[in-house]
Formats: structure tokens, sequence, C-alpha cells
């Protein structure tokens, strides 16, 4: 699964803009006094101006190899969070994965993910274009088997891993939907910002085939192949 639009709300579009444009150095696509986007990889990222404010925690995958060029490299523009188990990159072992976490000029919980069984390594030095995608998004549901089970019949989706009572992810290593059940899993690590349905819409592929979808409330509708 692929996520190759994803648009998120924010009642700070200008910080927004700011960290975007000037600490990443992307250069904006589609900028109106409302949204702008940015093209990662192969996802067109867009924020749009609400009144309400909303926090996400989404995940930018990088070349398996360039975990420590990476970190090296954000943490000039900003600063690393420390996870409170071992510094400040955590590694999954149940999802061969390493990572680190920072906020955006939204306050959203961003991160950097390396998955070595994708097996995409670089031999060129990190930069921007390193980063390939948005690969996670978070999802809350106040229950997963039936969420799991609309992602799938909706998108083909299966469950990747976790389980079914307070954590799961949905799709695969190069996409992942989130689903923390919110009622269990309170907060979004490594953080003690509370885990709420920020609403979002998304564009997505899998399989072959592509999708658009809208999550509001810990709803999924609007579902639209395309």
């Amino acid at each position: 699964m692929k996520i190759k639009q994803l648009t998120l709300h924010t009642n700070r579009l200008s910080e927004q803009k700011h960290f975007y444009q000037n600490i990443l150095a992307f250069a904006l696509q589609d900028e109106s006094e409302h949204s702008f986007s940015v093209q990662v990889g192969w996802t067109r990222l867009e924020f749009r101006k609400s009144e309400e404010a909303h926090i996400y925690h989404y995940c930018f995958l990088i070349p398996s190899n360039k975990l420590q060029e990476a970190l090296v490299w954000m943490e000039s523009k900003v600063a690393i969070l420390d996870n409170g188990i071992t510094g400040k990159v955590m590694y999954f072992d149940t999802w061969n994965a390493h990572s680190f976490y920072f906020y955006d000029g939204a306050g959203n919980i961003a991160e950097c993910i390396v998955r070595p069984d994708l097996q995409n390594t670089s031999n060129s030095p990190f930069s921007l274009t390193d980063l390939m995608c948005v690969n996670e998004i978070g999802l809350p549901t106040q229950d997963i088997a039936q969420t799991q089970e609309e992602l799938h019949t909706a998108f083909g989706l299966n469950l990747w891993r976790g389980d079914l009572i307070s954590f799961a992810a949905s799709g695969s290593p190069e996409g992942l939907l989130l689903l923390p059940n919110y009622h269990i899993k309170e907060t979004w690590f490594p953080t003690d910002i509370k885990t709420t349905c920020a609403p979002f819409t998304a564009r997505i592929e899998n399989e072959g085939n592509a999708y658009n979808f809208d999550y509001r409330d810990g709803k999924i509708f609007n579902i639209k192949a395309i």
C-alpha cells in the first residue's frame, strides 16, 4: 500500500508553512491563503487551514541505510524527542524498524523510519529527497477489528502487525494506517499527547488500485475508487 496524497488540517498554517518551506526547505506546491502542499517522494502532503486544533501522528520513510545520517540532518533543524526508553532512536523488533521522532511546525508528532525489509538503500549523502513518502498516518478507532474489516472490504488492506485490541497497523511496509484503540492506547508514543480522531483525506494505492477516502470522528467515509 502507498499513501499517494494526504490532507491534514491545522489552525497553525503559517507556522506549518514556515516549517516545511524554511526549516526543511521544501518547495511549496499549490499555495494559497488557506492551504499549501509539498511533494514528499511519492506522497503529495497538503495542509489546510482550520479553526480547530488537530494533532496527528505521521511518518516519513527513509532509505534503510540512512538512519544516522537522517538523524544528524534532522537534528540540525529541529529537536529530536527522547523516547524515554533508548534515547533518540527506537528499535521495533516485531516491525524490524528503527525510527526517531520530532514535532513539526504545528505540533504534530512526526517520525522518520527505516525498514530494512524494503531493501531501499541509497549510496548518496542524505538529503531532503531521501524523505521517500509519508509512510504512516494515524487512524485512531474505538474498535480495531471493525475498522480493519472495513479497510479490507473497501481497499483490500490486510492487518500487517499488532493486535485487534489495543494497537495494529493495516497495509504494508510501504504504507500503513495505524490503528490505535484510543480507549486503551491513550497517547501517541513517545509523547503524552492524547490520541484523538484528527480528520484527514487520503488517496492510497493498493495492489494496482487507487482510492480516495475521508476519515473523521473515527469513521471512514466518502470512499471512491479512482
